[in-house]
């Protein structure tokens, strides 16, 4: 690895990665920078990549760093691959219904540093994985995300999400929690291929509806902003083929570097619950290895082709 004020230049899978202004601060409030973010990204990669693993990957771009509460910088979301984009990139195309667009495809840890590069610090993928005839609606994970509304927090969600987890168990699904990173729950539960996204998609909608039908005074169900005050939003359509969810391990565009991070039971109950931020994250993984694990273990069948729209 070469490194300078101007640019690092790292090695990885044959290929060297140029990192530009590798001391550019990222997150002002923690000082945290470029090099720290590819530091990362390297070091969780083993964990990480399972999880994007031939998903299309929609990126959430900080070109100037995520700012501060104060004075928030902007970002971007970018599907499509531009022309600045190394020829090396791999990428899978999808026919949505009013453009085509070229995804890319994070199977390496060349990748990932390549997003961190560019400021890629969100990276948010389908519930569907490619195969080796294209783009399938089977998805191999449910998830619902529970999203707190003005006056509730962490401990709403975490009511919540027990709640949903019982709901979900009645169905014979296995719920995993994952703090966002940024305000609220994410609930995973492995599939194993045989539904599709819109059959998916409904099991989460019926989920929603009976839990917001027994607490109505806890959650909601309404994707609108209305009536959202002291309630929880327990958002189902994430399972949509065309929708994206922020990937677990992935760091957040927030004023501090916060990771969309697994948890168990156990913590989402204990007092002091917080998001985890990205060294906590590595010193977990390091304890405990990836707490996810059974959303890897179904395959997905290759039967058929059939592009999200």
């Amino acid at each position: 690895m070469a490194t300078t004020a101007q640019s690092q230049t790292i090695t990885v899978d044959g290929r060297d990665v140029v990192i530009t202004h590798p001391f550019k601060v990222l997150y002002p409030e923690t000082g945290t920078t470029k090099a720290d973010v590819v530091g990362y990204l390297t070091r969780i990669a083993p964990i990480l990549l399972p999880h994007l693993h031939d998903r299309a990957v929609t990126r959430k771009r900080w070109i100037d760093g995520t700012g501060t509460a104060e004075n928030p910088r902007e970002s971007f979301f970018q599907r499509n691959l531009d022309d600045t984009t190394p020829e090396w990139i791999v990428r899978r195309t999808v026919q949505h219904k009013e453009r085509t667009v070229d995804y890319a495809i994070a199977n390496d840890a060349s990748t990932l540093l390549w997003f961190a590069q560019t400021a890629s610090l969100e990276l948010h993928v389908p519930q569907w994985r490619f195969g080796p005839r294209g783009a399938h609606r089977s998805p191999d994970r449910l998830v619902i995300d529970l999203d707190p509304g003005p006056g509730t927090d962490l401990p709403e969600c975490v009511e919540v999400a027990l709640l949903v987890r019982d709901l979900l168990l009645e169905r014979d699904l296995e719920a995993l929690p994952v703090t966002s990173g940024g305000k609220g729950v994410h609930l995973y539960a492995p599939l194993n291929g045989s539904l599709g996204s819109d059959q998916a998609t409904e099991i989460a909608s019926d989920v929603a509806d009976q839990l917001v039908s027994s607490r109505p005074a806890l959650a909601v169900a309404n994707m609108r902003k209305v009536n959202r005050d002291g309630k929880v939003l327990v958002d189902w359509s994430q399972n949509r083929a065309a929708k994206t969810t922020v990937s677990p391990y992935s760091l957040r565009g927030r004023t501090r570097p916060t990771v969309a991070a697994p948890r168990t039971w156990a913590e989402l109950e204990a007092p002091g619950l917080g998001q985890m931020e990205f060294p906590e994250v590595l010193a977990r993984v390091e304890r405990s290895g990836d707490l996810l694990k059974p959303l890897l273990s179904q395959p997905i069948p290759s039967s058929k082709a059939d592009a999200p729209q």
